[in-house]
């Protein structure tokens, strides 16, 4: 894969990587609202996020599935556009729409193509649950996509205009592009790619949309996001025909925006699901703590309770409620590519030499990036099996699971579907598979004080 798109070191949000060709999006059929697009950017996030983690493309009736208040909070809205959401999902499903790259020379990519190929829309435990399925060339670029825009999707949140968001997803492409401006394109084609209803023979003139609608929009992303932009007006005699936009990077990160909700990553509600954890008692958690924490002490809970070493874990919520209060220090996980004994030697004199940390502290933080790369260098080997060969490890683990009475509805789904290595379900396998492959000790610390060296029992 080859881009020239950076992620932004400032952010830290749900990414989204859109593909080229599904950047500018043209309504054929009837108008898309400013709610509709932003959920529609998160339900591809959450789509691509579940494809990463697949073995391979999963069948044509695939079924994605998120709470539809976790899907909201992603984009930044509020809960009174839930009956809004609702309404546009049902739409979505006959929506048209033309897919262009924004790429010089590019034309359509897709005409006529429905935004989704079938949605519904499903109560569960009281909430709101959307499952939903993409015609077959969206899910091919989305899982692979060749060239990409990378989309923080707090920064979209911050976006109060249809046109704003538009725009700013066809200019966060060329944000690292030495080039540093869009392509060049007539001014008909900027009316409808930054229309939020049909263009045809009711399109308004430029002088006029520039006016009601780029102008605001520019202002708005100037001001809220982390690039600058600005508009060059292509002109034949007195009449503009074509337009395209300087793009820039702030020098300045972000320091926030104007959005009152806090977006959440959906695929955090579904990690909590998982295991047990509404999403009313993970809004209480976030509210207190943020998201990054929650994430980190997740994946503490996940360990702790695939663990058989130690007695059941009862109360799932309240064990992550009693993590976060007593030890708010954030494990970052480091990347697979990296040697358990490395990350240990670079890691620990570095933490050694801050003077206001505890040695207690440096110890826990040493062992649990050591323990992370270890699993996921374990996760690597279950990767690389069979499909027939890992599902032996994965049976075990549901039994494993259905004997403790911690098998859910959610965890069974995945399963069916060949989401095994994520989430409780994983690191049951990790375990069970690790334990008869390395041996009892394969999660035991390695260190040269005998007295110090004990597993990791979270």
């Amino acid at each position: 894969m080859n881009t020239l798109e950076c992620r932004d070191a400032a952010s830290d949000g749900p990414e989204l990587r859109k593909p080229h060709e599904m950047i500018v999006m043209i309504p054929r059929s009837r108008r898309v609202t400013l709610t509709g697009r932003r959920l529609y950017n998160a339900m591809l996030q959450v789509a691509q996020s579940r494809l990463v983690a697949m073995d391979s493309m999963p069948k044509a009736d695939y079924m994605f599935e998120a709470p539809l208040p976790a899907l909201l909070r992603t984009t930044g809205s509020s809960g009174e556009d839930r009956t809004a959401a609702k309404r546009y999902l049902r739409e979505m499903r006959g929506l048209e729409v033309d897919w262009e790259s924004t790429a010089p020379g590019d034309s359509v990519k897709w005409r006529g193509f429905s935004m989704l190929s079938e949605v519904a829309i499903e109560v569960r435990n009281g909430e709101n649950w959307v499952a939903w399925s993409y015609p077959p060339s969206i899910m091919g670029v989305l899982r692979e996509p060749l060239r990409w825009a990378s989309l923080d999707l707090d920064v979209l949140a911050r976006l109060g205009t249809y046109t704003a968001m538009a725009l700013y997803e066809i200019c966060a492409r060329y944000r690292d592009n030495p080039s540093g401006v869009t392509s060049r394109k007539p001014i008909d084609w900027w009316t409808d790619a930054l229309n939020q209803a049909p263009g045809g023979s009711e399109r308004r003139e430029w002088r006029k949309f520039k006016s009601e609608r780029v102008k605001p929009a520019l202002d708005e992303i100037n001001r809220e996001t982390d690039i600058e932009i600005e508009l060059i007006e292509h002109r034949q005699g007195r009449t503009v025909t074509e337009v395209q936009f300087a793009v820039r990077r702030k020098r300045a990160p972000l320091r926030g925006g104007t959005v009152t909700a806090s977006p959440v990553d959906a695929n955090l509600v579904l990690r909590a699901e998982s295991l047990g954890i509404r999403e009313i008692k993970l809004d209480g958690l976030l509210t207190e703590f943020d998201d990054a924490a929650v994430r980190v002490k997740l994946d503490v809970l996940e360990r702790r309770i695939a663990n058989n070493r130690l007695l059941p874990v009862d109360d799932a919520y309240s064990y992550l409620r009693t993590l976060l209060r007593t030890d708010a220090a954030a494990v970052v996980e480091p990347s697979v590519s990296v040697n358990p004994v490395t990350i240990a030697a670079a890691v620990k004199p570095a933490l050694i030499k801050n003077p206001v940390m505890p040695r207690q502290e440096v110890d826990a933080r040493v062992q649990a990036d050591w323990m992370n790369a270890k699993i996921a260098e374990v996760r690597q080997e279950l990767m690389a099996l069979p499909v027939s060969e890992r599902k032996v490890w994965v049976d075990q683990a549901i039994k494993e699971l259905s004997s403790k009475g911690t098998l859910s509805a959610v965890i069974v789904r995945r399963a069916a579907q060949g989401d095994v290595l994520h989430g409780l379900l994983g690191s049951v396998i990790v375990r069970l598979y690790a334990t008869a492959v390395h041996g009892e000790s394969w999660n035991r610390y390695p260190s040269t004080d005998r007295s110090s060296g004990q597993e990791l029992n979270e």
